[in-house]
């Protein structure tokens, strides 16, 4: 891992968008960005993503080839980005365990967003930028890879499912609850934030 600032991550994501976009498009879409938590401690790395986020808010890189294919998201990897909260050990949807996002995790992952969609030309929209448990459950339209796997519509029935990010415990998203149509839940928060440093 790679200890990175947010300009470097900027960087490397105009180094890889030609590449990220030809990767994209052979598999019939655009670029991705997915948002995910670790269900690890606050200083534990994975390199199955390519951004992680410590709970200090310090950036780490596991490639510096964004269009590197890492095994974040089930069946979505190809012409994707994985960035992940180094947080959320025994998590759950009653709680977030033991190590919740912290706000500079939150504010952090919203700048990491915004610098990765601005130089790979994307839309900060839930059609490109979601977390995995909206991923999960096919909520940017599908990508027609799978069917819904998150915590609140398991249609394998098999319990290998995902929530990361539904909410992230603050006041502006306090709890569980994926049917929510205000804005509380994670990935709309996010989204929002990222939207908010794009345009100041």
């Amino acid at each position: 891992m790679q200890e990175v600032t947010l300009e470097q991550v900027k960087q490397l994501a105009e180094e890889s968008r030609e590449s990220i976009w030809s990767i994209a498009k052979a598999n019939g879409h655009e670029p991705k960005i997915y948002l995910h938590w670790t269900a690890g401690k606050y200083g534990t790395t994975f390199p199955d993503y390519h951004i992680n986020i410590t709970g200090d808010g310090k950036i780490y890189v596991s490639t510096t080839n964004f269009a590197e294919t890492k095994s974040h998201t089930w069946r979505r990897n190809s012409g994707s980005l994985g960035i992940a909260l180094c947080c959320a050990y025994g998590a759950g949807s009653a709680d977030l365990g033991s190590y919740p996002p912290t706000a500079k995790q939150i504010e952090v992952m919203a700048q990491v967003i915004n610098a990765v969609a601005s130089a790979w030309w994307l839309t900060i929209d839930k059609d490109h930028v979601l977390t995995h448990g909206e991923a999960a459950n096919n909520e940017d339209g599908g990508i027609g890879t799978h069917n819904p796997y998150a915590w609140w519509n398991d249609s394998y029935q098999d319990g290998d499912t995902r929530g990361d990010l539904e909410y992230l415990g603050t006041a502006e998203s306090p709890a569980y609850n994926p049917w929510s149509t205000n804005g509380t839940r994670g990935g709309d928060v996010l989204r929002g934030k990222a939207n908010w440093y794009k345009q100041n």
